[in-house]
C-alpha cells in the first residue's frame, strides 16, 4: 500500500512539473546551461537523424521540435547569391584598404543583412527553416602565387596582413553579445590551398614545418585565437601525399598546436574526392571511416550518408557522431534558434537594413580606399570638376562585372565607372565616351576613335582584366587555365589601343586598372601619367573612383601582393615552397612592391627612437616616429612596421611586416606615432616550426611602403629604421 502511495505522489508531482512548465522540450527552455540543452537534445535522437544534422542542408525533425537549417553560405564582401544585398570591394580590394577597424564595419554590415536576410526568407516562406546565419568566409589562404585566379578572394600575400584583417572580419560578423552568435564565420582553407585550380584536388602541397609555421598557419592561429572563429574549411587538395579530409596529423596540428575545439568541416565534394578522383579510399563507407578517423565534423556533401553503415560494421563508434552533432547543435544554440525571437537582440534587426543608405555609403568609403596610386607624373590627378572637355574609352568603363570580383552578391545600385565620372564632373564639361576596344581579342572593324583623343584635355582609359578571366575551377569563362591566370600581362589588344592612344596625342592618359591580381606589362604603366588600379571595388566602384580621380578623397590603398617585373620571377606553380615568393622571400626587383601606394599629398618619416635598444627574449619594446605630412593635401597615411633579423637562420624572412597604423594628418601636420613590439612581433620559426626571438640584431623600418629600394624609386617615403639588439 505504501509503494502504490508513492508511486501516486511520484505521477503527481510528474503531472504537475509538466502543467508548470511552459516549454514543450527540456532544451527549450532558454535558462538550462547550453551543454545540458544541448546533450539532453542529442539522446533523444535516432542515429540517422544525427547523420541527418552533419550535412549542410539539415532536415526538420518535427518531433524533437527542430526546424530545418541550412548550414552553408558565402559572404565574402557582401551577401552572395541569396538576392539582393550590399556589394563591397572584393576581398584583395578589402586588403588593399590595410584598415581593419573598416572591414569591422563592413562584416558588421553584412552580418545585420543576413539577419535581416535570413528573416526576410523566413516571412517568404514560414516553412524555409534557418538560413544565410552561417557563412564560408573569409579566405585567408595566403596568395603566394599572382597566377592564382582565388587570390582575389584572399586578403594578399602576408600572414599579418591576412591574420588582422581576418580577425575584424570574424568578430564583425560573430558579433559580440555574451550569449548569442550573430551569424557564424568560417577560416578557409586549412592549410595549404592556393592553386593551380586546374588540378586543385590532385594538388599535394609538401611545405616545411618552419613554411607552415611562417606563412600557412599564422591566418588560422589568429582567426582561432584572437576572434574566435566557430567553424574552419579543410580543403580538398593532398598534404604530404594523404588528403586533408583524412590527413589525421594536420587536423591534430589544427586542434593541438592551433588549439581549435569548434566545429571542423570539410570543403563542398572533398570526400567523393577521396574514393573519386584522388583514389585514396576504395568506396563511400571508408571516405566517411577516415574523414570521422580524422577529425571531421560535418560535411559539405552528402557521403556521410554512409556513416550508420560504418556504425554498424563496427568503423566508427557512435559517440564519435555524438561528438560531433553536439557541436553542431551547440552552434544552432547559440545563434538563438531553440531560445525565444525576444530574447535574442539580433532577431530584432529589421529587414530593412538590407541595402540602406548607410551601407551604401559604406561601401563607396571602402571602394575608395582601396584604389591604389601607382603612378602620377607631374601630379596629373587629381584633374580639376570643372575641366573643359574628357574623354572616357576602354572596355571597362561601362563593365558591370568588374565591380563585381566572385563569390558576390547583387545590388540595384550597380555604378559603373562612366556614371560615377559623369556624375561628379562639371555641368558644363563636354564628355565623350568610346569603348575603344574589346576586353581581350581585336576589334571586328577599325573604328576605334583614337584619332579624336587629341581634341580633349584628359583621357581616363578604363582597361584591366574581369572576372571573367580569373576565379575558382571551371567558373570564368575567359581563362584557358581553368580559372587561374597564366599570363599577367594586359590583354595584348588593350596594349596596342593605349599605344595607339599615346602615339595620337601629348594628353594626360589616366589609366584606370581593375583586376583581382597583378597585371605587370610594364610599358602600359610607361604610356600612362597616371595609374590607378582599382580592383573589383563593387557597386559604388564608379562614384568612389570618380571621388579619387577628383580629389574628393585622396588615395590611401596599398598593395597587398608583390606585382612582379616578369613571369620569369615567379617559381613554379606547384611548389608551395616560399623560396623567391612573396616580398618576404623574394631577392628580385618587382615591378611594384607590396605596401606601396602613392598619394597627392607627400609624407615623411623621421625622429625613430626606441624605449630600449638592448632587450631579453621576453620583453617588450615601445618605438616611436615622427610622421610629418609635408604636402598640399590632408590625407591618411598607412604606416607599416616591418622587422628583419640579421642573424643566422635558415630560410628566414627578408623582413616581415609586424603592424599597422592609419593615421589622418592635415598639410603641414606631425604626429608621433607609438608601436609596441612584443616577443611575438619579433619571434621566427625553426626548421621544426617552432617559434624563438632568436639572439642578435634586428632592424625595425617604419614607413609608407616596405622597405625594399624600389619603393623609394617609385616616390614612397624613405623609411626610418632603427637597429634593436635582443640578448641571450
Amino acid at each position: 500500500m505504501i509503494k502504490r502511495s508513492w508511486i501516486y505522489v511520484v505521477f503527481v508531482i510528474f503531472l504537475f512539473s509538466c502543467e508548470s512548465s511552459p516549454y514543450r522540450y527540456p532544451w527549450l527552455n532558454p535558462a538550462v546551461p547550453l551543454q545540458e540543452r544541448v546533450d539532453s537534445l542529442v539522446s533523444r535522437l535516432t542515429l540517422e537523424e544525427k547523420v541527418s544534422l552533419l550535412m549542410p542542408r539539415q532536415p526538420a525533425i518535427p518531433r524533437l521540435g527542430i526546424q530545418s537549417f541550412r548550414f552553408g553560405g558565402e559572404a565574402l564582401h557582401g551577401l552572395a547569391y541569396v538576392g539582393r544585398a550590399t556589394v563591397f570591394p572584393q576581398a584583395i580590394g578589402l586588403a588593399a584598404t590595410f584598415d581593419e577597424a573598416l572591414l569591422y564595419r563592413i562584416a558588421v554590415a553584412i552580418s545585420d543583412e543576413a539577419r535581416a536576410k535570413s528573416k526576410a526568407i523566413r516571412q517568404l516562406d514560414a516553412e524555409a527553416g534557418t538560413a544565410c546565419l552561417c557563412f564560408f568566409s573569409p579566405n585567408i589562404n595566403i596568395f603566394r602565387d599572382p597566377r592564382w585566379g582565388r587570390g582575389q578572394e584572399t586578403y594578399g600575400e602576408d600572414p599579418y596582413l591576412t591574420s588582422v584583417m581576418g580577425v575584424a572580419f570574424v568578430k564583425g560578423m560573430q558579433g559580440d553579445h555574451p550569449r548569442y552568435l550573430k551569424t557564424i564565420a568560417c577560416a578557409k582553407h586549412y592549410v595549404c590551398h592556393s592553386g593551380p585550380e586546374n588540378n586543385r584536388c590532385l594538388n599535394n602541397p609538401q611545405p616545411s614545418l618552419q613554411e607552415l609555421a611562417e606563412t600557412y598557419t599564422p591566418a588560422f592561429n589568429a582567426l582561432i585565437n584572437k576572434a574566435g572563429v566557430k567553424t574552419v574549411m579543410v580543403t580538398y587538395n593532398f598534404y604530404h601525399g594523404v588528403p586533408l579530409c583524412a590527413n589525421k596529423p594536420i587536423i591534430d596540428y589544427l586542434k593541438n598546436q592551433l588549439h581549435f575545439r569548434q566545429l571542423v568541416i570539410t570543403d563542398g565534394g572533398a570526400l567523393d574526392n577521396m574514393h573519386g578522383a584522388q583514389h585514396y579510399t576504395p568506396d563511400a563507407v571508408h571516405t566517411v571511416v577516415a574523414a570521422i578517423n580524422a577529425g571531421i565534423d560535418l560535411e559539405l556533401g552528402n557521403v556521410f550518408q554512409h556513416l550508420p553503415e560504418a556504425v554498424k560494421q563496427g568503423m566508427v563508434r557512435e559517440s564519435q557522431i555524438d561528438s560531433a552533432v553536439r557541436k553542431v547543435l551547440a552552434l544552432r544554440f547559440l545563434l538563438g534558434e531553440f531560445d525565444p525571437d525576444h530574447m535574442n537582440p539580433y532577431q530584432q534587426i529589421p529587414v530593412e537594413v538590407l541595402h540602406c543608405s548607410k551601407h551604401i555609403a559604406l561601401a563607396r568609403e571602402a571602394a575608395a580606399k582601396s584604389i591604389v596610386l601607382l603612378k602620377n607624373k607631374n601630379h596629373v590627378l587629381p584633374l580639376r570638376k570643372d575641366i573643359k572637355k574628357l574623354f572616357v574609352l576602354g572596355p571597362t568603363a561601362t563593365n558591370g562585372d568588374v565591380l563585381l570580383g566572385n563569390y558576390n552578391g547583387f545590388s540595384s545600385n550597380m555604378n559603373i565607372f562612366l556614371e560615377g565620372i559623369v556624375a561628379k564632373i562639371h555641368p558644363g564639361t563636354y564628355l565623350t565616351y568610346r569603348q575603344g576596344c574589346r576586353l581581350d581579342e581585336p576589334n571586328v572593324t577599325k573604328a576605334d576613335w583614337a584619332d579624336v583623343s587629341h581634341q580633349f584635355d584628359a583621357i581616363i582609359a578604363c582597361m584591366g582584366i574581369t572576372p571573367h578571366h580569373e576565379g575558382e575551377e571551371g567558373e570564368p569563362i575567359n581563362s584557358p587555365a581553368n580559372g587561374d591566370r597564366l599570363d599577367l600581362n594586359l590583354p595584348r589588344n588593350q596594349i596596342d589601343y593605349l599605344k595607339k592612344q599615346r602615339a595620337y596625342g601629348t594628353k594626360p592618359i589616366i589609366l584606370v586598372l581593375t583586376g583581382g591580381s597583378p597585371v605587370i606589362t610594364p610599358e602600359i604603366y610607361d604610356l600612362a601619367d597616371a595609374v590607378l588600379y582599382v580592383w573589383y571595388p563593387g557597386e559604388e566602384g564608379g562614384n568612389a573612383l570618380a571621388d579619387v580621380i577628383f580629389g574628393d578623397v585622396v588615395p590611401s590603398g596599398r598593395l597587398p601582393v608583390t606585382f612582379p617585373q616578369s613571369m620569369s620571377q615567379i617559381p613554379d606553380f606547384s611548389d608551395y615552397s616560399m623560396n623567391k615568393r612573396t616580398y618576404r622571400y623574394m631577392d628580385e626587383e618587382p615591378l611594384f612592391p607590396f605596401g606601396f601606394g602613392l598619394s597627392y599629398t607627400s609624407f615623411s618619416y623621421g625622429g625613430i627612437r626606441v624605449n630600449k635598444d638592448r632587450i631579453s627574449a621576453k620583453e617588450n619594446c615601445k618605438i616611436e616616429v615622427t610622421l610629418t605630412n609635408t604636402g598640399r593635401y590632408d590625407a591618411e597615411e598607412v604606416t607599416q612596421l616591418y622587422v628583419s633579423y640579421t642573424g643566422n637562420l635558415k630560410n628566414k624572412p627578408l623582413y616581415s611586416l609586424k603592424r599597422i597604423q592609419r593615421n589622418y594628418l592635415r598639410a603641414g601636420e606631425s604626429k608621433v606615432l607609438s608601436f609596441e613590439l612584443t616577443p611575438e612581433v619579433l619571434s621566427l620559426a625553426d626548421e621544426k616550426g617552432v617559434f624563438h626571438v632568436f639572439p642578435g640584431k634586428y632592424i625595425i623600418y617604419v614607413g609608407g611602403s616596405c622597405p625594399h629600394r624600389r619603393s623609394t624609386a617609385l616616390g614612397a617615403p624613405a623609411p626610418a629604421e632603427l637597429t634593436l639588439w635582443v640578448e641571450r
